[in-house]
């Protein structure tokens, strides 16, 4: 059984196996279940888009066919997560952990929503974890669907566009770039976790600062 569950996580973190695997099908797939549902929070996004990008530029897979069907099915996941918590609403915040489901997962996405308003919509699609949350966020906030849809589109096409772009730029300047496409992978892994990394941080010095209170001023000495 470990051995089992061992092997699906080799195989789903494998970025360049799952695109010669499944091309351009399999990555509208992957992208779909990490906006859509809860279990897609640990799914490759970031990396499997610049990856498939590079993927382009060296003829594996057609560049065009990436820019329309990748967004759409980010923003069909999309769709999916937001009207979840808008049928689910508060009763959300109250369902226990589980194998699929964090509740400090749909927290930070709420804290994320609640400072960006939004758009937390546009900004989440480059957070990891946070991207496979907001849509249900939003929609127990009861975000306005019309506003919703808007700013989903436009994020859909953006994080999908800009990552995928990167990688095919990247694949064309640099020769031979598959021979070393576990160092770019590794490097939008990095990347791609600097902004919690950065959150967390931020959160626990402001905890500290607050736990520590103002410093006393010292009284000077009279002569």
């Amino acid at each position: 059984m470990i051995g089992s569950i061992q092997h699906l996580f080799h195989f789903l973190f494998n970025v360049q196996g799952l695109i010669q695997w499944g091309g351009t099908l399999l990555v509208c797939g992957i992208v779909f279940i990490e906006t859509g549902f809860f279990v897609g929070f640990f799914l490759p996004g970031d990396s499997l888009l610049v990856t498939a990008g590079v993927f382009a530029a060296t003829g594996n897979l057609k560049l065009a066919e990436l820019l329309l069907l990748v967004p759409l099915c980010a923003i069909a996941g999309d769709q999916v997560g937001y009207w979840i918590g808008r049928k689910a609403g508060r009763a959300l915040y109250r369902r226990e952990d589980s194998l699929i489901f964090r509740k400090r997962h749909l927290e930070r996405a709420h804290q994320f929503y609640e400072k960006y308003g939004g758009k937390t919509v546009i900004l989440a699609r480059f957070v990891p974890i946070v991207r496979t949350f907001c849509p249900p966020v939003a929609g127990a906030a009861m975000m306005p669907y019309g506003r919703y849809v808007a700013y989903d589109v436009a994020g859909g096409f953006v994080w999908v566009g800009s990552m995928i772009l990167g990688g095919y730029f990247l694949g064309s300047m640099i020769p031979d770039i598959g021979d070393r496409i576990h160092y770019v992978i590794g490097a939008v892994i990095l990347l791609s976790l600097l902004p919690p990394i950065i959150s967390v941080l931020r959160a626990k010095f402001g905890r500290a600062q607050k736990l520590s209170g103002p410093v006393p001023a010292v009284p000077s000495e009279r002569k």
